[in-house]
Parts: C-alpha cells; structure tokens; sequence
C-alpha cells in the first residue's frame, strides 16, 4: 500500500522530531522543511498529499507559503493544515482565507493533529474514500447506517446523523448555526436557529455513552465542534 505522503514544515527542531515520529507512526511518509522557502523547493521538487504548516516560520511566513501554492498550478489543490500559536478568530480567518483547509492552534496534541490529518484527506480524495469515518471511540459505517461509541451501537435520527457525519469529517472546525443549516439541511431552505440547538442536544444526549466525555464543544457566539479530544480520551 502506498503511503500518503506529508510535508511538515516547522521551525521548532525538538517538535519538528516529535510531529514527524508521531504521523510515520500513523502510516504516513513525512518530510520535514524548517523554513518557507525549503518548504516551497520541496513541494515543487515533489508534490505532497498534504501539509501540515506553521505559521511563524523564518523566510516565508505560513500565509505566504499557503498563497504562493495555492497560485501553483501543481500545488493548487493540495490541502493544507495551519499550526499555530495565533488563536484569535481574525488570525483563524486569514488562515482559512489564504488558502488553508483547516487551522489547528498551539498547544494541541499529536492524536488530534492526526485526526485532521485523515479528514482533510478524506475530503480532498473523496473518490478514495472510506464507508467508515471513525475518530477515537466513535464509529461511523456509513454503508450500514449505523454509529458506535464505546463498541455500543447509537441510534440516531436522520438529521442527527448528518449532523455528526458533518463533524467527524471535519474535526475541530468550528461551524455557525448558519453554516450547519447550509451543509445539513440544505441552502435556501429556511430553518429556525433554534432548530440547530435542539438537534445539537438531541445528537449531544445520544452520543453519551457510560462516563464518555461530550464530544460536541460549545464556542460560544460562534457555534458548535466536533472535540476530537473527547473522543480519544475519553
């Protein structure tokens, strides 16, 4: 089986080590760049599955790096994913705008960065995919219908189902009411704000599974996320 390969650029040596050994260890090839332009002559040189990209590095900033692919006829699509210690929603917003697919903020963890890892290449290779999405002790079958935590089957009604679908495919992202009625019931379609909230309640309650930890995060005014955390440890 040929593995997906991943360039990590990262200026932090002793984190650059720990990320590398962490994503190899999860079935990834991984190359390592330390600054914007090695990490531009190597994605040229050969193209990655993904990046995964900080965005205080020495030479070319992360934005620059992500804006300069993302004009690249060959590196246009592949996606990427921000590290940063920038957690503020204007800097989540430029990243996102500049060409990043998803923004993970510092300090996070290695299961986590992994967990994005997997989705964002579920979404961009959509053909590939699998019948199963699953993140820590969360499984979704999609072939069968059917979601398990714990190893204990869940039932859930169709919206529900959408709902953590949505989620699990795009961990961590935080999404607006307006945003889950678009990619959930459908644009154009008219449906209460309220009406986003009692079927975040009914999904949260079902999904409670033993002593399982609440896998649907609150932000508050800005909406609902899937807490990849949660799920792989609780």
């Amino acid at each position: 089986m040929i593995k997906s390969s991943i360039l990590l650029v990262e200026d932090d040596q002793a984190l650059s080590v720990m990320l590398s050994f962490n994503i190899e260890k999860a079935g990834f090839k991984v190359r390592s760049a330390a600054d914007g332009e090695e990490a531009m002559s190597l994605a040229r040189e050969e193209t990655p599955d993904l990046v995964v990209l900080d965005w205080m590095i020495p030479k070319l900033s992360g934005l620059e790096v992500c804006r300069m692919m993302r004009r690249n006829k060959t590196l246009s699509k592949v996606p990427i994913i921000m590290l940063t210690a920038r957690s503020k929603e204007e800097d989540r917003l430029r990243g996102l705008e500049g060409g990043a697919d998803d923004y993970v903020t510092k300090p996070f963890s290695p299961k986590e960065l992994i967990a994005r890892i997997k989705a964002v290449l579920r979404r961009s290779r959509p053909s590939t995919g699998t019948d199963e999405l699953s993140i820590g002790n969360v499984i979704m079958d999609l072939a069968s219908y059917k979601v398990t935590r714990e190893g204990q089957e869940i039932h859930l009604g169709p919206i529900e189902f959408k709902l953590l679908r949505h989620f699990l495919e795009n961990p961590g992202r935080v999404y607006s009411r307006e945003q889950l009625i678009d990619t959930v019931w459908g644009q154009g379609i008219y449906i209460e704000m309220r009406t986003v909230d009692v079927h975040i309640r009914r999904l949260r309650k079902a999904m409670q599974v033993g002593a399982g930890k609440d896998i649907i995060r609150t932000v508050r005014s800005a909406g609902y996320a899937f807490d990849s955390t949660a799920a792989l440890n609780s």
